[in-house]
Formats: C-alpha cells, sequence, structure tokens
C-alpha cells in the first residue's frame, strides 16, 4: 500500500489512549472515532491523547455509519465491551459497509464455540462486502501463540494447563461488573455462578440461543484447539468468586468492595479433545489487592513437561500493541469473520503498517 492505513477508533476509553497512539507511532493515520460518551463526544483526540489537535473529532454513535462512510477506514479498531452480543452493533455495521474491524472484545478472540449464530451472521454479511471481521489482544500471543509455539517443539501432548491474572480496574466498568466485582457472594452464585450448574446439553442449548456468558478462557481453549487441530468432545466452566480479607476500594466501579465480598472471579474452563488431551485453562480477574500482580503462566505436560512463566506483563499496552500489530493481517486476510489463528504468525512490526499490506 503506498499510502498510510486509514483508521477509525470505535471506544474512546482507556484502551484507545493506547491504539491511537501506537497507530501513529507505526505510521498509520486515524481517520475517525466514535464513542456513547458525552464527555468526549465533540473533542478533538489530540485532546483526549494529551498531545496537539488531530483534526479528528469523536463522534456520537448515532451518526457513526456517516462517518464512516465518509471516513473510508482500511480498519475499524473496536475497543468497547467483553461479550460478542456487545460488539454487534458496530461489527455488523463495519461488515455491511465492507470494513476491516478488529476488536479487543474477549469473546471474539473465538466466537464459534460460544455464540455460533452470530459469529455466522457476521460472517455472511463480512464475505458479501469483502472484508475481515476478528479479535485480538494480549490472548492471541499470551494464551494462544505462546502456547502453540511450545506445543511445537513437544513429541508428546497430554494436558495443557494455563493460568493468568489481570486487575479488572484497568479494563473499565463492564468488564469489572463481568466479573462480579463488588457483588455480594450470594449475588455472585445468583448472577455469575449458576450460569455454569447445568448440563452439557442445556448448555448448548445456551449457546446456541446467543445468551451464553463465555469466560475468556472459554474461546481461547477454543482457539487452541483449533490451532493445533484437535477435535472438541466436551467443555465445562467452573467460576469462582475471589475475595479479599479487607475493604479494597475499586475507582472503575466507584465504590468500596467490602471485605468477604466478590473482587472479581476465577474462572476454569476444562476441554476434553477426541485425540486425549486435555486443555484446562484459568483467568482470574478482580480488583487487585496493592501487592498483587498480573502473573501468566502455562504448562505443556508431556514429552517433555514446559512451564512459561511470565510476571508482571503490562496486560494492557500488550493488548493494544498485539491488535495494531495485527491491522496489516486483517487487510490482507480472506473475507469473512476470521479467528487470528488463521492469520499466521502475530509478528512485530518495525515498519510503517502500509508497508506490510499485499
Amino acid at each position: 500500500m503506498d499510502r498510510k492505513v486509514k483508521v477509525v477508533q470505535y471506544g474512546v476509553g482507556k484502551m484507545s489512549l493506547y491504539t491511537m497512539r501506537y497507530v501513529y507511532e507505526k505510521g498509520g493515520e486515524i481517520v475517525g472515532a466514535v464513542d456513547i460518551n458525552p464527555d468526549v463526544i465533540g473533542k478533538d483526540i489530540g485532546e483526549i491523547l494529551g498531545t496537539e489537535n488531530k483534526g479528528v473529532i469523536v463522534t456520537s454513535a448515532e451518526n457513526a455509519r456517516q462517518m464512516l462512510q465518509e471516513a473510508k477506514p482500511d480498519v475499524c479498531i473496536v475497543t468497547t465491551m467483553s461479550l460478542l452480543n456487545d460488539v454487534e452493533e458496530p461489527l455488523m455495521l463495519c461488515a455491511e459497509l465492507g470494513i476491516n474491524a478488529i476488536t479487543t472484545c474477549e469473546e471474539a478472540f473465538y466466537p464459534a464455540n460460544s455464540n455460533p449464530v452470530l459469529t455466522n451472521k457476521i460472517d455472511e454479511l463480512a464475505k458479501k462486502n469483502n472484508c475481515t471481521i476478528t479479535g485480538s489482544g494480549y490472548q492471541d500471543i499470551y494464551w494462544g501463540q505462546l502456547i502453540s509455539s511450545i506445543a511445537g517443539s513437544t513429541q508428546k501432548i497430554t494436558k495443557i494447563k494455563g493460568s493468568s491474572s489481570y486487575n479488572v480496574e484497568e479494563y473499565g466498568i463492564a468488564l469489572a461488573k463481568a466479573h462480579g466485582a463488588g457483588l455480594t457472594l450470594e449475588d455472585f452464585d445468583k448472577e455469575i455462578a449458576s450460569v455454569d450448574r447445568i448440563s452439557d446439553e442445556e448448555r448448548q442449548k445456551v449457546i446456541n440461543s446467543g445468551e451464553y456468558l463465555p469466560s475468556y478462557m472459554w474461546n481461547v481453549n477454543g482457539w487452541l484447539c483449533e490451532k493445533l487441530g484437535l477435535t472438541v468432545t466436551s467443555q465445562t466452566q467452573k467460576c469462582v468468586p475471589q475475595t479479599h480479607k479487607e475493604d479494597l476500594y475499586s475507582s472503575t466501579l466507584n465504590m468500596t468492595v467490602k471485605a468477604g465480598d466478590a473482587t472479581g472471579m476465577s474462572a476454569v474452563v476444562t476441554t476434553q479433545t477426541a485425540e486425549g488431551i486435555v486443555i484446562e485453562s484459568e483467568c482470574i480477574g478482580k480488583v487487585y489487592a496493592p501487592d498483587e500482580f498480573d502473573k501468566n503462566e502455562w504448562t505443556v505436560y508431556g514429552e517433555p513437561d514446559t512451564t512459561i512463566v511470565v510476571e508482571r506483563p503490562a496486560t494492557v499496552e500488550l493488548t493494544c500493541a498485539s491488535v495494531v500489530n495485527r491491522i496489516p493481517d486483517i487487510i490482507n486476510a480472506e473475507a469473512g469473520y476470521v479467528p487470528t489463528e488463521r492469520f499466521g504468525e502475530l509478528n512485530f512490526k518495525i515498519k510503517p503498517l502500509n508497508e506490510y499490506v499485499k
């Protein structure tokens, strides 16, 4: 491509402070921005980034269609919510207009195993209008490519076990609430944990209805199985509340989480495969106490056993850098809803983004 890659930022919150800056630093151009927050609508994105004005005014979501049609971006970055149903509107709009879109929505990483109806709906529209829709972020490397690479150096695998923790304070109120942060244990059991106390048949009915609430690892396990060529025979998840012995203030929730109440949750997803390999992955998202920090640990059991630990990863920055580095991949990809396991490796982009576009 002999010009700068043109990007629209959909969702001008915490994550966009990094994605927009990274786009500029990688030689791209922001040509539009969208949000629903009246506090940012009408502002120049330069004011939000703390730089000189960029000549790009944040548009209300009500006017997103018109702006996208006029801006004609190569790709739209969606950094809003964590469930596919919650990002249906921007993804369907992009698919309708033939605009590539990449989102940090965690379910979007591999939504075919949690919301197949909506995934197929987006896929059909994207194929019709020759664009690509996908999800990426921290999990693309640290829960996906890193593990599949370790597997590639292993002779025999019996089990893959992973655990990753993150501070919900860093990702906004929608994610914090999705993890049950601030709920009493009784309310957590009713609103979060009870969803998974159902049979496989009942769960599949909920999945087919588009109303299932997957933990992040639900989609990660699906991505890994697809990447490794494994056939899923069953998959279950269990959500357990996390607590702290002292009160913790949450600036994101704008409340004090009382001692003994849920600061967040641990979700364990167990996948059985026809090939005999078990994948057991856990994500722990909560309001951190002062001495807690992010940690990512995975073990591939077999011949040989291999464990990799990443302490204190800068999860927000890694998420946003992954998304921006994926931009040429999504532009080059086949049309449809395409999970990143079909894109190939996520590589560092040293040159301007447009130089990687075929």
